[in-house]
């Protein structure tokens, strides 16, 4: 099974060379820490940054400095940072290759919520409707249940939707799933973690073709 640590990882795997990238709050923000050395990506944040670097050394923080989630980050050489309104023109003029969200639910369909629980206080959609309203791929960070270990593969979301039908891949603490027509494409399992153990954990329909390899980080 993986921490946060292991999805980001895992979630690093997907990033190519040339890429432009943006993060979500959360698990996706430390994706930017584990992308290879040998390729260039430029990780875009929605509050005006392009060129994030990984997180700063304690110590070595600018607090003028930060990502969406208010996080001190660092930036890379030839990083730029520009205002709201120029960082979502880039989103919604497709400019950015992948990006990664966390979510609360994802549906069978590619159905996405994320952003409120209803009856609990929200700061705000955020970016997130125009991330996943523009971008072509999108990979979800997320454990696959909640706290009372139901799970948050759904057959259908409870929750407000942030997005329809967007979602491309799933990487949880469990496994990593593709979004098909059919369902929950299982495409690897998470170190010691069994097929019976997804299964149990995932409400929507599941998709099981062959001996399933244990992911590698």
């Amino acid at each position: 099974m993986l921490d946060k640590i292991g999805i980001a990882k895992r979630i690093a795997k997907e990033v190519k060379d040339g890429y432009y990238v943006n993060l979500g709050i959360g698990i996706p923000t430390l994706v930017a820490n584990y992308v290879r050395n040998d390729i260039e990506v430029e990780f875009q944040s929605e509050n005006g940054v392009l060129g994030m670097g990984p997180f700063p050394f304690e110590g070595e923080e600018d607090a003028d400095i930060i990502n969406a989630g208010k996080q001190t980050i660092t930036t890379l050489p030839g990083a730029s940072f520009f205002d709201s309104a120029l960082s979502f023109s880039m989103i919604r003029g497709q400019h950015v290759d992948l990006t990664i969200l966390g979510a609360m639910e994802v549906a069978e369909n590619g159905d996405i919520a994320n952003w409120k629980i209803p009856g609990r206080m929200v700061k705000g959609m955020g970016g997130a409707m125009d991330l996943v309203a523009s971008a072509e791929n999108i990979i979800v960070a997320m454990m696959h249940t909640n706290k009372r270990g139901e799970s948050k593969l759904l057959k259908k979301c409870s929750l407000p939707l942030t997005g329809v039908g967007c979602v491309k891949k799933i990487v949880t603490n469990l496994a990593v799933l593709e979004v098909t027509p059919q369902g929950f494409k299982l495409l690897e399992r998470a170190p010691n973690v069994l097929v019976d153990d997804i299964k149990k954990a995932t409400e929507g329909t599941l998709i099981v073709e062959g001996d399933i390899p244990e992911m590698t980080l």
